[in-house]
């Protein structure tokens, strides 16, 4: 009588294979992926057959496997079920305790940057974004970065539509002075508004992504200046960096 299978163990095995052909920078024979999850070759060869039967696994031109669209449509799935904001909460928490200060959601709708949640410290003298407000790209950290990823053709376009209204002294107000802001935060990855937005108010944004490296949102920190530090920008990068994990993004 042959010997029984363990259902558990083939789960783990596939998921070990996956998890291995995932990591590695291109296509994997059967004797790389052998060796790299320590399976027999027959064993490994039976487990990547059916994977490749149900989608989950590809071969190319050379016999070599590589993950299958089966997974991105699976990926596709979750994406569409993942609530942003709840994904987001426990980090915006946890940057707000590193801080003390107020932790910002916000989406892109047009021209202009929506607040879709917050988190604030719990003292009386914060700044306050209030859930549902809206804000014009050139004036917010995270609007700069959103206006890097859409373009230059964008932004001049953006220039055009808007005027580029000023609500404090500090507003940008020229098309190249923005111009050049923008690009030196998408090169950071991370934008400042000084007090533009909002007189005796600065912010550090950062981006969010998600699975398919899309831009879905942006965090921000919104702090009296003479509070905001530098030592700050890390943090928020690091926030924004375990959101977007969390909605299947991944930093080369």
């Amino acid at each position: 009588m042959s010997k029984s299978v363990n259902p558990i163990q083939v789960i783990e095995r596939s998921a070990t294979l996956l998890d291995t052909i995932a990591a590695l920078p291109e296509a994997a024979s059967l004797k790389i992926l052998s060796a790299e999850t320590g399976l027999h070759p027959s064993t490994a060869f039976r487990i990547l057959a059916s994977l490749t039967e149900t989608g989950f696994v590809e071969r190319d031109a050379a016999g070599r496997y590589v993950l299958g669209r089966k997974l991105l449509q699976l990926a596709g799935r979750v994406r569409r079920g993942i609530d942003i904001r709840e994904e987001a909460r426990v980090h915006m928490e946890w940057l707000r305790d590193q801080i003390g200060e107020t932790v910002n959601l916000t989406v892109r709708e047009g021209d202009e940057v929506i607040y879709i949640e917050r988190v604030a410290p719990k003292r009386m003298m914060r700044v306050e974004q209030v859930i549902g407000s809206r804000a014009p790209l050139h004036v917010t950290a995270v609007g700069k970065l959103m206006l890097g990823e859409l373009g230059d053709a964008f932004l001049h376009a953006y220039v055009q539509r808007t005027g580029l209204p000023a609500y404090t002294p500090k507003t940008i107000t020229s098309a190249e002075r923005l111009l050049a802001v923008v690009h030196a935060a998408g090169s950071r990855g991370i934008a400042l508004d000084d007090e533009e937005a909002e007189e005796g108010v600065g912010c550090i944004g950062t981006l969010i992504h998600d699975s398919t490296s899309a831009v879905v949102a942006g965090l921000s920190i919104s702090a009296p200046m003479e509070r905001r530090q530098d030592a700050w920008v890390p943090l928020v990068r690091d926030a924004g960096r375990r959101i977007a994990e969390r909605l299947g993004y991944f930093e080369d």
